[in-house]
């Protein structure tokens, strides 16, 4: 029975996603993961997860941007690896993909020049950084990656505007996304893209946040409901419809999420070490930003101590879908690879 829903779920992405059933996560184990880098620099610590991928590699960065610049690091096993853009005084990478090149990870992110203030994009491919900026070269910010030269993120227009937009790294192309008049959108942020294509993100309305997801083989957009909290903002989404973010609980502190696209279930998580009264960073609860295609989460949490703590959440899978859970996302990864071979 299990072969032959696996073969289903393999010939068809849509219903791939929605055998994330069968990896339900009866609860997750909670990891704080801090750069050593920054603890003689300043007290409280500052450190923030922003992605992770498949062979559970982190992306993220520390510093608060003001007493100590924002430095970029990937993560694996115990070790760190500073990236820095040449140049820059600020670095925080916010994505990763499942891509070698050159022995190392392709990430993205963006840099902070102090002296202008300008934020430019950035890709990083095998040690190449390559800028990218939008049509206003004064705010750009690159928040998603996937393993198809594809990323995402947003950039700032004359009037303080954000537009998100999907970027191409082989052809250096910069699409501009167009959400549905109907939404009334103000602001738009694309923070993550997986290997379908699917674009998340969030929409500001009347001053509220808005998640949305883009599905390019039907060419719409959904903007599911939160029942949890208000002000929903996406910030991941990975190869089975998953979706991280964080929203406004009832309290008022941010709270992070999971969300299933396919079964429109919303999965509460927050850090248990977290506070809800705001630090002296102006942080308060728990903000999730990556996932990958195991349910491993990233993201950052304010302690009782001040600091500002990167989190990994690793889902606790029911006994029996270890195996299950490798033979899916393989033959999906074996889908993928031979749905986009020869596009460039």
């Amino acid at each position: 029975m299990q072969g032959k829903l696996i073969r289903s779920c393999l010939r068809n992405f849509a219903l791939a996603a929605a055998c994330t059933g069968m990896l339900h996560a009866a609860n997750y184990t909670f990891q704080t993961i801090n750069d050593p880098a920054d603890i003689p620099l300043q007290t409280p610590v500052f450190n923030q997860l922003l992605g992770i991928n498949n062979s559970g590699v982190i992306a993220g960065y520390f510093g608060d941007g003001t007493k100590v610049n924002n430095n970029g690091f990937t993560y694996q096993n115990g070790a760190f690896t500073a990236e820095n853009v040449s140049g820059a005084d600020q670095t925080q990478v916010v994505a990763i993909n499942n891509t070698l090149t050159g022995g190392t990870y392709n990430t993205a992110g963006f840099s902070v020049i102090n002296a202008t203030g300008v934020n430019h994009g950035f890709t990083n491919v095998g040690g190449t950084f390559t800028q990218v900026d939008g049509p206003s070269t004064t705010f750009t910010q690159v928040l998603g990656l996937n393993d198809n030269s594809q990323a995402v993120g947003f950039y700032n227009d004359t009037n303080g505007n954000a537009h998100g937009f999907l970027y191409s790294l082989s052809t250096q192309k910069l699409t501009t996304l167009s959400l549905p008049a109907s939404l009334g959108a103000t602001a738009v942020t694309a923070t993550g893209i997986n290997n379908a294509g699917w674009i998340v993100g969030f929409y500001v309305v009347s001053g509220a946040d808005n998640g949305f997801i883009y599905n390019p083989l039907t060419n719409t957009y959904s903007t599911p409901t939160d029942p949890n909290g208000t002000n929903p903002m996406f910030f991941g989404v990975n190869d089975l419809g998953q979706v991280v973010g964080t929203d406004t609980a009832a309290g008022g502190f941010p709270e992070g999420f999971v969300y299933d696209s396919t079964t429109n279930t919303w999965t509460v998580i927050s850090d248990p070490a977290s506070v809800q009264t705001a630090n002296g960073f102006g942080i308060s609860g728990t903000t999730l930003n990556g996932i990958n295609d195991l349910g491993q989460v990233v993201g950052f949490y304010a302690d009782a101590a001040g600091n500002v703590d990167g989190l990994l959440a690793t889902p606790t899978p029911e006994p029996g879908t270890f195996g299950l859970v490798g033979l899916l996302l393989t033959g999906i990864a074996l889908l993928t690879k031979r749905r986009f071979a020869g596009r460039g």
